[in-house]
């Protein structure tokens, strides 16, 4: 017979009962998922089926919950409930994997007796990107199958699995053949079914499983928690480890529910909320205002112009995604130096065990170094990565623009340069784009795509496409001088500058924004990019293009008496040669001391909380400004820039979320109280904000 149901249909034939989920866009496990699989099991049984088979139609079997029913009621059946019927059931039932497998999905699949795949298929549990864990059986199923620590390792990185690398684990029973998109797909699915779930008469249960850990799955739970203590205020790393513990010192079904206390409390967190915020705010922030008139053609290959570190990382990333890559330098010797470093790169990789002998042989395979442009005739994508001025950078793009071929795209990868003057000295600016990688440029996921006023909609999506095919999360931007993040950052570190004339001492700063949360101070960040590079970038600017002398005439003094930051082993602070291990310096101090002298400040102690108001509430007074100016379309976007290029806390959502969460009046009220106290004419309430408290609206409505 034939069931229909929305979202889920069901027939049975010659026995074998088949279940199909259609519930675009990825399969989502909403409430009618949920009621339609229970509903299907028990059609099954009626219908006295031999088997059940579980297949998804569209790109991907089921690819977690549907994220918009967290945080609201409750609907029935919930997801627990399901996993417990099928793999309660009398009757095998086999998951059928296609695309992508995630969270719930794969929850669903471990519930099954039986899991099937198609070759590149890619499996995970990435929860805990929500500041949640796997909350129906993920954490109890998953360890007993494949054992504790590939486990830990799946659920702590939300990095899927290959479906054949889950073959290997044990996590699937067997890779098939054809086509997902094809109906001969699930007949394959069908007949293996027949061939194997049929032929057995006790069908595997994975919660029937015993956990043993070894010494090495121990040590890696205990790795997981020293981790997960050095940030004690987010949940849900401490939680996974809880839970996953419970899978061999509690029976089954008291790890069950043990599971399930500690995914509500995360669920119900606030941090939780503020994960699924950057969620929603990531997929904003790549959309294009304007969508594409004609079809967009797939990038194939790309010429990276610089063989420097940040041009090198560019290529890394490349290569990684699978393109062809031409890094071009200016002479042979500078092409030995760079094709060095990219073979030390992949061996380090292969002696990580990041990779194999094979993959890196086959990146590196894929890679022409050379020393002349005519040779950059043939690709889709030139990204130059040379010194950041404008003079050497346009000659650059000039010179890409007369050998390129027509359609190729030029992109600029520059923190601070303007896009339309780069695309003028160009006969194609419409196909002149920023691309501003974060170093290290392999790494960093954050990928700013500045849109120039001529860029074509077709060039965005192209450069959007490509970065999120190079796992990045790109985030576009309009131009002006340091575009979103170091427009924005400029202000945390000038203020930064002001609470050290005013009596704070570097350590003091450092240690109250790494209290809150960020990932690094923001002087000690200084030290770590060099403070040399700064200073350099401020000599080409007239006085007026620097800005008040008070926010850079310390890091000026720095330099000019040698000390550089890391590179010379001292800067804002000292650091040893062997660990580079900061320490505070009694020269420092003296530096700092005769900056307020100088400047007419009475220094007094700042108590952290002012410290971490004052510096980022600089960053949402500019992020208003830009919002205002378009230069960013949305608030999530600045929160997507700043915790992904800056360490802002992702727990706390963005600085943008986490002002909003202070309310419109009260960052408005706080940065009128800084701006007297100061002087600092950047802390005035952007007019934006001065409205947003007279209107009593929040944060989030400024923008598009």
């Amino acid at each position: 017979m034939t069931k229909e149901s929305p979202v889920v249909s069901y027939e049975c034939s010659h026995g074998l009962a088949q279940l199909r989920i259609d519930n675009p866009p990825v399969n989502a496990l909403s409430q009618g998922v949920r009621q339609g699989i229970l509903d299907a099991l028990d059609q099954a049984a009626a219908d006295g089926a031999a088997a059940i088979v579980i297949s998804c139609v569209g790109r991907s079997f089921i690819s977690g919950a549907d994220i918009k029913e967290i945080g609201q009621p409750p609907r029935e059946p919930q997801l627990p409930e399901v996993m417990a019927r099928l793999e309660a059931s009398a009757i095998p039932v086999v998951a059928v994997l296609h695309g992508h497998a995630l969270g719930g999905g794969l929850e669903i699949a471990l519930a099954c007796h039986y899991r099937i795949a198609a070759a590149g298929t890619r499996l995970g549990l990435p929860e805990l990107k929500l500041g949640i864990i796997p909350g129906a059986g993920g954490t109890q199923r998953l360890p007993r199958l494949i054992g504790l620590a590939p486990a830990l390792d799946m659920i702590t990185t939300s990095k899927p699995v290959t479906a054949e690398k889950a073959l290997k684990l044990g996590l699937i029973n067997a890779i098939i053949d054809g086509d997902p998109a094809k109906k001969d797909f699930v007949e394959t699915a069908i007949h293996w079914t027949a061939d194997h779930a049929l032929s057995r008469e006790q069908h595997p249960r994975i919660s029937e499983i015993r956990m043993q850990p070894s010494d090495a799955d121990l040590d890696a739970l205990a790795t997981a928690r020293k981790r997960a203590s050095r940030k004690p205020d987010v949940l849900a790393p401490r939680y996974l480890c809880d839970a996953l513990e419970a899978a061999f010192t509690l029976p089954f079904a008291d790890g069950l529910a043990r599971e399930r206390e500690l995914f509500v409390e995360c669920r119900d967190s606030p941090q939780s909320a503020a994960f699924r915020h950057l969620f929603f705010a990531e997929r904003q922030a790549a959309k294009l205002p304007v969508k594409p008139a004609n079809p967009v053609e797939k990038i194939a290959s790309a010429a990276v112009i610089g063989g420097g570190t940040m041009g090198r990382g560019i290529a890394i990333n490349l290569l990684d995604t699978g393109l062809p890559v031409t890094l071009l330098e200016v002479d042979e010797e500078r092409v030995s130096m760079a094709q060095d470093a990219l073979q030390k790169h992949y061996q380090a990789s292969v002696s990580r065990g990041r990779m194999s002998d094979a993959q890196a042989t086959e990146r590196l395979a894929r890679l022409s170094l050379v020393t002349d442009y005519e040779q950059l005739n043939t690709v889709d994508l030139a990204i130059e990565a040379v010194f950041e001025d404008m003079a050497v950078k346009s000659q650059v793009l000039k010179q890409l623009d007369a050998v390129c071929k027509p359609g190729a795209i030029l992109a600029s990868n520059t923190s601070y340069q303007d896009i339309n003057q780069l695309a003028a000295v160009t006969k194609r600016p419409d196909a002149v784009v920023g691309m501003h990688y974060f170093s290290p440029a392999n790494i960093m996921k954050l990928l700013e795509i500045v849109r120039g006023d001529a860029t074509s909609p077709e060039v965005m999506q192209q450069v959007l496409d490509i970065g999120k095919a190079c796992g990045k999360i790109p985030v576009i931007s309009g131009v002006c001088y340091g575009f979103i993040g170091n427009r924005i950052n400029r202000r945390l570190q000038q203020q930064a500058q002001f609470c050290l004339l005013e009596g704070a001492t570097p350590a003091e700063v450092d240690a109250a924004m790494e209290a809150f949360g960020m990932a690094m101070g923001p002087l000690a960040v200084g030290d770590l990019a060099g403070l040399d590079i700064g200073y350099m970038a401020r000599q080409a600017l007239s006085d007026e293009e620097k800005g008040d002398p008070r926010t850079y005439w310390i890091p000026d003094n720095l330099v000019e008496s040698g000390r550089l930051g890391q590179k010379s082993g001292q800067g804002y602070y000292r650091y040893k040669e062997a660990d580079r291990k900061r320490s505070e310096d009694p020269e420092v101090s003296a530096v700092v001391e005769a900056a307020s002298k100088h400047f007419g400040y009475e220094r007094a102690s700042l108590a952290p909380e002012e410290i971490v108001e004052r510096l980022l509430l600089a960053v949402v007074n500019e992020a208003a400004r830009l919002l205002t100016e378009g230069i960013a379309a949305r608030p999530g976007d600045v929160d997507i820039v700043y915790v992904n290029g800056y360490g802002f806390p992702a727990h706390k959502g963005g600085v943008m979320y986490w002002a909003e969460g202070l309310g419109s009046q009260t960052v408005h009220d706080k940065l009128q109280h800084y701006w007297q106290k100061s002087g600092d004419e950047s802390l005035k309430p952007a007019q934006a904000l001065v409205e947003l408290a007279a209107s009593g609206r929040g944060l989030s409505d400024l923008g598009v």
